[in-house]
Parts: structure tokens; sequence; C-alpha cells
């Protein structure tokens, strides 16, 4: 089964989840959290949905469509990031709010990555 359809100009991503296959745009998708075996979509609209997928499927399933895996347990969508705190342990602030640390490992990919997306 394909993972990733498109229709129009518009991707979405194809994920079984309790209520059967879900069909998520992914430009609404705000984070992705890993939780063990399983991973927690964060989206605009402030919902959220548990799937049984880990957070590597989504790294490898999103590469090149704005998400950068920041820390071993996020990844997140450029889109969303509101500005980052690069001094005394780096951080990223997303329009929502939310606070999300940057490894110390990934924090030069990161800067590379997203001053590459913002030219």
């Amino acid at each position: 089964m394909q993972t990733i359809i498109t229709r129009g100009n518009i991707h979405y991503l194809l994920l079984p989840s309790c209520k059967g296959l879900e069909t998520i745009e992914i430009t609404t998708i705000v984070r992705i959290k890993a939780i063990s075996n399983y991973s927690k979509l964060y989206f605009e609209n402030g919902k959220s949905l548990v799937v049984a997928k880990v957070l590597r499927w989504f790294e490898a399933a999103l590469t090149g469509r704005q998400f950068i895996r920041i820390h071993r347990g996020h990844l997140i969508n450029l889109q969303f990031i509101d500005h980052c705190l690069l001094k005394c342990g780096a951080k990223v602030i997303l329009r929502n709010g939310e606070c999300i640390d940057i490894a110390k490992r990934k924090k030069n990919d990161f800067i590379k990555y997203w001053q590459e997306a913002a030219a």
C-alpha cells in the first residue's frame, strides 16, 4: 500500500488507526512524538492521533517534506516554528507555544536545515 498520496497539490499520509485508515494532510501536522512503539501526531487544530508506527517510519516517509528530527523523541514540521533559542540548551518554540528541546547532536543539522528551508 502506498503511504503518501497526492491529490492536486496536496499531499496526504495514509495511516492505519483504531478507527480504520486515516487520510491526513501532511501540512496540518505540527509535530510527531515517539511513544515507545507508537507515535502521537499533533495537528494545527489542536487535535492529536496515536498510531502504531515508530518515529523512524515517519522520518523516512516525510523526508524532503519540511520535517526534521530534532531529538530522538520528536519530529517537527518547519512550517510551525515560531523561533529558536540556541544558547544554553537549544530549544524550538512552535507557533502554538510548545517548547521542544533540540538534542546537542542534532543542533548543527537543525540550524543548517532550517536556514536552507528559509532561503
